[in-house]
């Protein structure tokens, strides 16, 4: 008998169908003899419908209230799919977070899970009953509920494997795996039978949706096997984890992400402490500075340019105008028509001309870069959000079926 997390998000339980679909998973897992812990986001479109809600009463509501906001949807697409799997004829009990163990820090809308203490889960497993667990969300030690960002879900059921030593978790979408290419972009995309925690881990940082990187950071961190696979499709998933069998493949995905924005500093003073200054004023209010492009000084001048997370815009912006004005930069500019296109795989370590075969793709493609960062295992530029999907299938085509 085994343990096994399973983890649904809102698309594989938007409807009543969806929701009798998923329970029909859960049941033929458990029938197999095994112990069964369900994390389970809110339904389809539910977590947007509430925060348009709380936008038409109060559109600068405390974050507190926000999260007992949206922590509502948890609770409805828990409650309806215990209902489902009662109607099904098997023993179900559903589970806030707080009630299934969830500690997290105090950050309302971005907390940090402290610690899992999943011991009413152990007790409901012993009773023989499939435990449905409220995903995304925790209790502060204020007693207050929390939430845990975009893709919180995903974190949660990997927190839980780890907590309670599951065996397995596995993680259902709405696509059938880890593909190197988001399969609705790309027409030839190929699902990955596995992929490592690092190449996953990059993915899910530089825009690739099917995981959350804070879920793939903690499945590293403790060991955690995760399986990605699809709800709607019976079909083998992408194992992640470790170690890979098969030869490093020279690249194993790429990735776009349209969520940032570029700021561009004109005639910093050429000396000593202008770039730390700056970028510790951005890192005081928690603002994520990702490719940062510094020019050669000219006539004591230099010209900094950056990215940022698109929602941060508007607080970066204000930090970095304050900023120029006191050392009487001579301009700033903003601009969140810009895409970050990431190639990654763990074979670029042992192959030279990876970069060049990219810029190759992109010249071929007519697409202009603007700034570029590498590691190890990634290749990113920054080029114009419209041409975004061009370069991804452009890139794809030179990397994979050439």
């Amino acid at each position: 008998m085994s343990l096994i997390v399973q983890k649904f998000g809102g698309s594989s339980v938007a409807d009543a169908e969806r929701v009798f679909n998923v329970a029909g998973i859960v049941t033929e897992t458990y029938d197999k003899g095994n112990d069964i812990v369900v994390v389970v986001s809110a339904q389809g479109d539910t977590t947007d419908d509430l925060i348009a809600k709380g936008n038409e009463i109060n559109p600068n509501a405390s974050k507190r209230e926000h999260d007992m906001l949206v922590s509502a949807g948890e609770q409805i697409s828990i409650s309806l799919l215990a209902m489902a799997i009662e109607k099904l004829g098997y023993p179900v009990i559903s589970l806030l977070g707080w009630q299934a163990g969830f500690q997290t820090s105090s950050a309302h809308t971005s907390a940090r899970i402290k610690r899992v203490i999943p011991n009413r889960i152990r007790k409901e497993l012993d009773k023989k009953r499939i435990v449905i667990v409220a995903g995304f969300q925790g209790l502060s030690k204020y007693d207050d509920i929390t939430t845990l960002g975009r893709g919180g879900s995903d974190t949660s059921a990997v927190a839980l494997a780890a907590a309670m030593h599951a065996d397995l978790c596995q993680i259902y979408t709405d696509v059938e795996g880890v593909y190197t290419a988001d399969p609705r972009l790309v027409k030839n995309a190929k699902k990955l039978q596995e992929i490592s925690y690092d190449e996953m881990l990059e993915l899910a940082t530089l825009g690739a949706q099917v995981l959350n990187n804070r879920s793939v950071e903690m499945a590293k961190k403790y060991n955690i096997e995760l399986e990605v696979l699809s709800s709607l499709v019976k079909a083998p998933g992408t194992i992640v984890k470790e170690k890979v069998k098969m030869e490093k493949m020279l690249i194993s995905g790429v990735a776009k992400d349209t969520d940032i924005a570029r700021i561009s500093i004109v005639g910093v003073p050429d000396e000593p402490g202008f770039a730390f200054k700056l970028f510790s004023k951005l890192s005081s209010k928690n603002i994520n500075v990702d490719i940062i492009l510094q020019s050669i000084g000219h006539n004591g001048k230099k010209d900094i340019s950056f990215t940022i997370p698109k929602d941060r815009a508007a607080d970066a912006e204000a930090i970095v105008k304050d900023y120029a004005e006191n050392i009487e930069a001579k301009n700033t500019f903003i601009s969140t028509e810009v895409a970050k296109i990431s190639i990654v795989g763990a074979g670029m370590e042992s192959h030279a001309g990876v970069a060049t075969k990219m810029f190759e793709a992109l010249y071929d493609a007519q697409i202009n870069i603007q700034m570029i960062a590498t590691s190890e295992i990634k290749v990113s530029v920054l080029i114009n959000k419209k041409d975004a999907d061009r370069a991804v299938a452009a890139i794809h085509e030179k990397f994979f079926e050439q």
